[in-house]
């Protein structure tokens, strides 16, 4: 990913650039800071340079004041570079969370069909590892990178200073160390993905192995998954191996290669051929600038790659943050006014698919009136529930118009939404509360005498007051049984007796027992109101005043 990807308009970049305006006194001390790091790095040479030609190679004057100089020439650039790494740290940080929240708020305005059409893994990639990577481009890439290079520039100019022949050599050095730190480093950039992906391989056969043990006994595959299992261990050393080479004979190399320019200035400066013509303090101290100018051409080569990476990261993550979002509400729409008209669901020639070309539902046309009760029938994947999330305004159809009360439902504020319709899922999905916010989702609005009525009414009371802190336990799984399970999705769904009920397949993994007793509480529930039920079987359905059935994308008349 090239820099070119990185526009002007890029949300991303704009958010960075409002960090570093809002924290003013952080940004000019970052600057203070990085000038002060490079001058110090480039002044303590020149300290000792001066040390030894104005008072070793003389003689005779007292060493106290240059050597408490020195001394706090590097004390400073210790404190400087300390400094420096904990304001990076700092804003590094601040970014992450400014972008974290954008996309946050982002995340809440996108439409459920986004959901639809990209995995999970990968949405939680980009609010994870892309943002991380964002976040390094300050803390270890191109604040970084601009100290090194500018350490470099005075490295060299200084070496010229003393001798344009040292210059030119320091020149020549440059690309030699840059393009053998590069090569390194990308091979072992490559050992370490793939030493990754194969500990992940070996990480994930063990949960597999465990999850399927019984699989595995039943069909004999104890052999298999041991030697897979080895086979992917060997694979890793072998990665790790590669890893430890290149580490191993990288720094040496850059040892032996600091040596020999060392070692070449050395003779090129002595008596006998004083092809320089610098002095003795010079030597030393222009020894010491080549020492320091191999950490930071080291330094370059990862920051680049940091930045390479934080380039990929802004560009995912502003296309999260341009993604289309779902339509605005209107606060106008309340649900006093929705329910003191008709209360009627129309879909007109509604079509619908999550990638163009590839309808899920075409031409629908429906009218469903107040208090009427219609089952929906057909075969897995004939679009059922995507026509519930449809009517219940969650998806907005590609074209056509989904309306109640002559109101487009997508434009219904989501928590007057609740108030008028009931969704009971085929699986119920627990939240971290106790049992009683199981049913209110920490909504304040729901008193616990509601609570408990939802409760009383699905037959679920009694148990409940039966569990160690009654309606405050801690609810887990292991609590409920799946028809348990179901009768809490009820719960949930009537607590705030809304008008409209959609029953999605409810009974579809309950035995007959259970399925009755659901059924019964269904029953009483769905009096006075409107009732929308999905059914794979025409056989199981509850009593309903007429059947729609879908198939091949239509509804058949």
């Amino acid at each position: 990913m090239s820099s070119k990807h990185i526009k002007i308009n890029s949300k991303v970049v704009k958010l960075i650039i409002n960090v570093f305006k809002e924290y003013k006194p952080l940004t000019f001390l970052l600057l203070f800071i990085i000038i002060g790091t490079i001058g110090f790095s480039l002044a303590t040479p020149q300290v000792l340079k001066y040390i030894i030609d104005d008072y070793l190679t003389v003689g005779g004057k007292s060493l106290l004041f240059p050597s408490l100089l020195y001394f706090a020439t590097i004390v400073l650039l210790g404190i400087f570079n300390f400094g420096k790494e904990g304001v990076i740290t700092i804003f590094g940080q601040k970014i992450i969370r400014k972008i974290k929240e954008e996309m946050m708020i982002k995340l809440e305005k996108i439409p459920i069909g986004y959901l639809s059409t990209n995995e999970s893994g990968s949405i939680v990639s980009r609010f994870s590892n892309d943002v991380e990577a964002v976040g390094s481009l300050f803390t270890s890439g191109i604040v970084s990178m601009f100290v090194d290079a500018f350490k470099i520039i005075g490295i060299v100019i200084s070496i010229w200073i003393f001798s344009y022949k040292l210059g030119i050599l320091v020149l020549f050095i440059i690309p030699v160390v840059y393009f053998l730190t590069r090569k390194f480093q990308k091979k072992m950039l490559n050992a370490q993905r793939l030493y990754r992906v194969l500990t992940a391989k070996v990480n994930n056969h063990i949960p597999e192995s465990i999850n399927n043990i019984q699989m595995i006994k039943s069909f004999a595959k104890e052999e298999y998954m041991e030697d897979k299992y080895v086979n992917y261990l060997d694979e890793s050393y072998e990665a790790m191996d590669k890893i430890n080479f290149y580490d191993s004979i990288f720094s040496p190399i850059i040892l032996v290669l600091r040596a020999v320019v060392i070692a070449i200035v050395v003779i090129l400066s002595s008596d006998h051929l004083s092809f320089l013509g610098i002095s003795i303090g010079t030597v030393a101290a222009a020894i010491e600038l080549i020492n320091n100018i191999f950490t930071p051409i080291e330094n370059l080569g990862m920051e680049l790659q940091n930045i390479q990476q934080s380039i990929a990261g802004i560009y995912r993550i502003d296309q999260f943050l341009n993604e289309k979002e779902e339509t605005k509400k209107n606060v106008d729409f309340t649900y006093e006014k929705i329910i003191n008209n008709n209360l009627n669901i129309e879909l007109n020639n509604v079509n619908f698919y999550y990638e163009e070309g590839e309808n899920i539902l075409e031409n629908i046309c429906l009218s469903i009136k107040y208090k009427e009760s219609v089952t929906f029938a057909g075969r897995t994947g004939a679009g059922k529930t995507t026509l519930f999330k449809l009517i219940l305004g969650l998806l907005e159809p590609s074209s056509g118009s989904a309306t109640l009360s002559n109101v487009k439902v997508s434009e219904i504020p989501n928590y007057e939404k609740r108030k008028i319709f009931g969704y009971v899922e085929q699986s119920f999905s627990f939240i971290k509360g106790s049992v009683g916010e199981q049913i209110s989702l920490k909504d304040e609005k729901i008193s616990k005498e509601d609570i408990e009525n939802a409760m009383k009414f699905v037959g679920l009371h009694d148990y409940i007051i039966t569990l160690e802190e009654g309606y405050d336990t801690f609810a887990s799984h292991h609590l409920f049984s799946q028809g348990q399970r179901q009768l809490l999705s009820i719960a949930r769904a009537i607590v705030t007796s809304p008008p409209i009920m959609l029953l999605d397949e409810i009974t579809a993994n309950l035995d007959s027992e259970t399925e009755e007793k659901i059924i019964s509480v269904l029953k009483s529930a769905s009096s006075e109101r409107t009732v929308l039920s999905i059914s794979h079987r025409l056989s199981s359905v509850l009593t309903c005043d007429r059947i729609i059935k879908l198939e091949n994308k239509s509804i058949v008349m």
